[in-house]
């Protein structure tokens, strides 16, 4: 009997060689592509995979449960890794891997694949969710051990072994794209001082080509989940597309960074995430309002990790499942209303309530109605600063 593996498969070049390869070392491929909303044209990549030599081709719809389960976590985590990346690939590997191990326990395979190669984060991100999930399962990762060293060579081989594959387009970038952002990278884009063509860009138009006119939206966030898009109620899937294509339009959403990947090396990444950004900005207004000045503050301290635990490929780990506990705790009271402005790029915060508020006016106010003792801060200031009374001998030096 044939050795089963179910294989990570995206319908490009890398894994429809590898259905070919592994099937000539005795394998039976199952290719499985998990649809997280990168538009595929999984009908014609479902054929390919048949006709390259997998003996199951399955396509499998995670688009709600991604956005419910990872994608609004993230965004109530306030996880954004060096400031600039709101996670859209690595959000899809933990997803993707569990959705290899359950139908290599459906299909009784005892080995997955992938396509990554070794200087990347997804071989990590495939790699250790699958171990977390099933450590029985053997994983297999052509790309790391075969004897084609190019891309050139993989399309020599390609033709050789009369696989169907799309060469007379030449790729300047590697993509990735989910319903939460794309990533972009390689070609042009590693000299870093290279400044990208406009036609880089899938998602947003840029800041000469967006709307003279600002463009308002309104988002009504639950327990920190948006459920509301200028004023309909909207699940999760629909939400993002709608306003990523509002954002887009308006020039939002885009990242050119230097980023420190998880195996050592620094790499040239360009992010677009139009509702993404949005989302994570209004979220944020939403909870300057009703978390206190202590719990704010913490949870910026946790945001920071949770970014790294998702990059890192760490989401089923301890850790992880615990600051998910701490998170929804804050996100109790994280309900209310935020309006955007969205305009040539920018995302601008322009008014956030919530019946949670703690926002008083008669305190803040410095009009009529002031309540606030101002008496009191001498005492205050006093005290707080009482420790530190002659603590400075710079000037008496």
């Amino acid at each position: 009997m044939k050795k089963k593996v179910v294989l990570a498969y995206s319908g490009g070049l890398d894994t429809s060689v590898i259905i070919k390869w592994l099937a000539k070392r005795g394998y039976d491929v199952i290719a499985y592509m998990a649809d997280v909303g990168q538009g595929s044209d999984f009908s014609t990549y479902r054929k390919r995979a048949l006709a390259t030599g997998a003996v199951k081709a399955i396509v499998d719809d995670l688009k709600s449960e991604f956005v419910k389960d990872f994608v609004f976590k993230a965004l109530k985590a306030g996880a954004v890794y060096e400031g600039a990346y709101l996670l859209a690939t690595a959000l899809s590997r933990p997803i993707i891997a569990k959705g290899l191990v359950e139908t290599a326990h459906n299909e009784k395979a005892e080995y997955v694949a992938h396509g990554c190669t070794g200087k990347g984060n997804d071989q990590v991100r495939f790699e250790v969710t699958v171990g977390s999930i099933d450590p029985t399962l053997k994983i297999l990762a052509p790309v790391r051990e075969w004897e084609l060293n190019t891309r050139a060579e993989e399309i020599e081989y390609a033709k050789k072994n009369n696989i169907p594959i799309d060469t007379t387009k030449k790729k300047p970038y590697s993509i990735d794209l989910n319903l939460w952002g794309i990533s972009i990278e390689s070609g042009k884009l590693e000299d870093p001082y290279f400044e990208p063509d406009e036609d880089t860009y899938q998602l947003t138009k840029g800041v000469n080509k967006a709307k003279a006119e600002p463009v308002y939206a309104e988002i009504g966030f639950e327990k920190g989940i948006p459920v509301k898009l200028n004023g309909k109620r909207m699940s999760g899937v629909p939400l993002i597309l709608k306003l990523a294509k509002i954002a887009g339009e308006a020039g939002v959403g885009r990242s050119d960074m230097v980023e420190n990947r998880l195996v050592g090396i620094k790499s040239r990444e360009i992010y677009e995430a139009p509702a993404a950004w949005t989302l994570h900005n209004a979220h944020k207004a939403l909870e300057s309002l009703v978390l206190d000045r202590e719990v704010l503050h913490f949870k910026e301290q946790v945001s920071l990790k949770y970014a790294e635990l998702a990059y890192y490929g760490l989401w089923y780990t301890p850790l992880k499942e615990a600051l998910d506990g701490f998170i929804d705790k804050t996100q109790q009271n994280v309900s209310g209303t935020v309006r955007v402005k969205l305009h040539k790029g920018h995302c601008i915060v322009v008014g956030r309530k919530s019946p949670n508020s703690l926002y008083r006016k008669e305190l803040a106010t410095y009009e009529e109605g002031d309540k606030f003792d101002q008496s009191l801060a001498k005492g205050f200031i006093q005290i707080w600063g009482l420790p530190y009374k002659g603590s400075y001998k710079g000037l008496h030096k």
